[in-house]
C-alpha cells in the first residue's frame, strides 16, 4: 500500500467522520514507517480542511463537523507518540496557546498545539473562548515566551488586537512574542495589529515558534 493511499484514506475517514475507520488508517501509516507528523498533517489535517471548506459553504454541518473531529481526534490519538521530537526532547520554551474569547472552534489550535509541542515547546492550552484576562494571568505566571492566539470568526479578531494591548499593559509584552493564526488571519491584519507572525497552518506554526523564541532569547 502507498503512502498516498494511506493519507487519502485517512483524509476521506475524516471528511465522512468514520472513527474506527479513521484508527485503521492511522495504525496502517504506523505499521508502513510513515512519518506521524505526515499523517496528521497531510492525512487528518487534509481532511479537516475539506470538511470546513464544506462547512462554509453550508455543505456541512455542526454535527457532522463533530463526528469529523472526533475521528481525526482518534487517529491523532494513536499517531501522536510516535512523532519524533527535537533531539534531547526536552522542553524548549512555553507557549500559552488558546482560542481567543467568543470562539469555541478549536480544531486548528488543538493542531498546533500537538505539532509545536512534539517539537519540544511546553504547550499550556487554554482551550477556547478565552478571556483576555485568563491569558495574560496565564502567561505571566508561567513565564511564557510565546503566546499562540486562534479564531476562526472574523468577529473574535480584535480581542487579539486587545490581548496584545493587555500583555503591554501588564509589562510583559517584551518578554513574550505573539503568534496569531486562523482562516481570516492574514500577515496584513498580523501586521496591523503589532503581532509577531502568523502562518498558514500548522507545519509552519512548528518552525515559527522555534524561531521567536530563539530571537527572544537573543536579545
Amino acid at each position: 500500500m502507498t503512502e498516498k493511499e494511506i493519507l487519502k484514506g485517512l483524509s476521506d475517514s475524516v471528511v465522512s467522520g468514520d472513527d474506527s475507520q479513521c484508527k485503521i488508517w492511522a495504525q496502517k501509516a504506523i505499521d508502513s514507517g510513515m512519518s506521524a507528523y505526515r499523517a496528521i498533517m497531510e492525512g487528518c489535517g487534509a481532511g479537516m480542511a475539506v470538511c470546513s471548506d464544506r462547512y462554509e459553504k453550508g455543505e456541512m454541518y455542526v454535527p457532522e463537523i463533530l463526528m469529523s473531529a472526533r475521528a481525526m481526534y482518534g487517529a491523532i490519538d494513536l499517531l501522536k507518540p510516535h512523532i519524533e521530537k527535537d533531539a534531547g526532547g526536552e522542553a524548549e520554551g512555553t507557549c500559552v496557546i488558546c482560542v481567543v474569547e467568543g470562539d469555541v472552534h478549536d480544531i486548528g489550535k488543538n493542531l498546533v498545539r500537538i505539532m509545536v509541542g512534539a517539537s519540544g515547546v511546553n504547550m499550556v492550552d487554554l482551550g477556547r473562548d478565552v478571556t483576555i484576562e485568563e491569558i495574560v494571568k496565564k502567561a505571566k505566571e508561567t513565564k511564557a515566551e510565546l503566546v499562540s492566539l486562534s479564531t476562526l470568526m472574523t468577529t473574535t479578531m480584535p480581542g487579539m488586537k486587545k490581548t496584545i494591548e493587555q500583555l503591554q499593559s501588564a509589562g510583559i509584552r517584551d518578554k513574550v512574542k505573539v503568534m496569531i493564526g486562523g482562516a481570516p488571519i492574514t500577515q496584513q491584519f498580523a501586521d496591523k495589529i503589532g503581532a509577531d507572525a502568523t502562518g498558514p497552518d500548522a507545519r509552519e506554526a512548528v518552525r515559527i515558534a522555534e524561531r521567536l523564541i530563539k530571537q527572544l532569547r537573543s536579545k
